[in-house]
């Protein structure tokens, strides 16, 4: 296996497959690089080198005490891409992912940055306060904490049905897909898992947006139950000049697995163009 090691001592896995113009991936919580998995293959397949990560506490990576903040993450990814020496990168960040790819330019710029892609992204911020009133309630992400804390394998195997759109009329997920969903939950550290929560829920993204100079474009599905698109992609799209904004209609967060081939459609034409 792969694996680079941080400024801490930290080890971070990635897989790196294909050639060609490179396409990073930062996976969400509470998941590993091999979510991306389909979308390695795809973009692999059709010419470009793919490279995903394991986030620090997550996967096979080191469970390090201390670290689980969106600064190190940030930081973690800049130290990927300085170590296997990527330009002209095109990055994309799905939910927390997306937060650690603006927090990525935020802290260390576009020198090595193409494009960005965000997929329901947790960003500007998803915490609500008077002047974020669209947000999610603190009580929401302190329940999150005690689901992590007290039974976690319960705990993720419940939050697979909303995560994919599982309890909606009509949903055609399978089981194997929220099977999967759980076991790579279960291979986050505890610590890193609950203090993740905190990463993403209460790190505010705004200035970093401002500094995406980049084509970016945010992908959410309109019935995302985890970031709810009302207070993520429609404000953060504003936020960076130029910026595109596709709408996935009745998309749920998981919508990489559940609208794949719209996705990968969508993807590739936006890193060819």
């Amino acid at each position: 296996m792969s694996f680079i090691t941080t400024k801490d001592g930290t080890k971070i896995f990635y897989k790196d497959w294909g050639k060609g113009q490179p396409v990073v991936f930062s996976h969400g919580w509470p998941l590993s690089a091999d979510a991306w998995d389909e979308q390695l293959f795809f973009l692999a397949s059709n010419g470009y080198r793919v490279i995903a990560h394991d986030r620090r506490g997550h996967g096979r990576s080191d469970q390090p005490w201390e670290g689980n903040d969106m600064d190190t993450y940030a930081d973690d990814l800049a130290a990927l891409t300085e170590a296997l020496d990527l330009s002209n990168v095109v990055h994309v960040g799905h939910s927390t992912g997306g937060g650690e790819v603006a927090r990525y330019i935020g802290r260390h710029g576009t020198k090595r940055v193409a494009k960005a892609v965000l997929v329901g992204a947790v960003t500007p911020i998803m915490l609500k306060s008077e002047s974020n009133p669209d947000g999610t309630p603190m009580k929401a992400f302190d329940d999150i904490r005690a689901g992590v804390a007290n039974d976690r394998s319960q705990f993720y195997k419940d939050l697979s049905e909303p995560f994919y759109g599982a309890n909606r009329p009509g949903a055609k997920v399978s089981l194997g897909q929220r099977e999967q969903f759980w076991l790579q939950g279960m291979q986050v550290g505890l610590k890193a898992a609950y203090d993740c929560v905190k990463a993403f829920s209460e790190s505010n993204f705004t200035e970093d947006l401002k500094k995406m100079t980049v084509p970016t474009l945010f992908i959410h599905g309109d019935d995302d139950q985890i970031v709810p698109i009302k207070a993520a992609a429609i404000p953060a799209s504003k936020l960076v000049k130029g910026s595109i904004l596709s709408v996935y209609k009745g998309a749920p967060h998981g919508l990489t697995a559940t609208h794949r081939d719209e996705f990968h459609k969508e993807l590739l034409a936006f890193v060819k163009g």
